[in-house]
């Protein structure tokens, strides 16, 4: 047996194989780091209106700095592989500041006009286009 050890030793150290030890994932220190990036961005968005419309286009910056704080804080604690604590923390971020976002509403009358309004057109004009077109070549034949 210690021989075994002693030659795997030696055939990792000759070939130049390092053996890496991944350290296990520490989650008292992310769920700490996590309270201290979720209390930054907490802050940040007091300011945004959350609770009356969808902040999403105004507060990308700062969500991204939470995305950037939240991935620092994986690396550091080695929980690359425990995507489920990531997941939870924009889960509960996205139930308390994105809940209005998932709301659908049509854009303003006049837009829609103005998007609707050339195909309909065309769809009106193009069997008179082809009618003429047609009527005027068998008239010249």
């Amino acid at each position: 047996m210690i021989l075994s050890a002693l030659l795997l030793t030696l055939s990792l150290i000759w070939t130049g194989t390092a053996v890496k030890v991944i350290p296990p994932c520490d989650q008292n220190t992310f769920h700490f780091t996590i309270h201290d990036c979720r209390s930054n961005f907490n802050r940040s968005m007091e300011t945004s209106g959350y609770q009356e419309k969808c902040p999403w286009p105004d507060v990308k910056p700062l969500y991204n700095s939470l995305r950037m704080c939240v991935e620092a804080s994986v690396q550091q604690t080695w929980c690359m592989g425990h995507t489920f604590m990531v997941d939870e923390v924009f889960l509960e971020v996205h139930q308390t500041y994105f809940s209005l976002c998932r709301l659908v509403q049509d854009p303003p009358l006049r837009t829609l006009l103005v998007l609707m309004a050339p195909g309909v057109v065309i769809t009106l004009f193009l069997p008179f286009l082809c009618a003429h077109l047609t009527i005027g070549e068998a008239g010249d034949v």
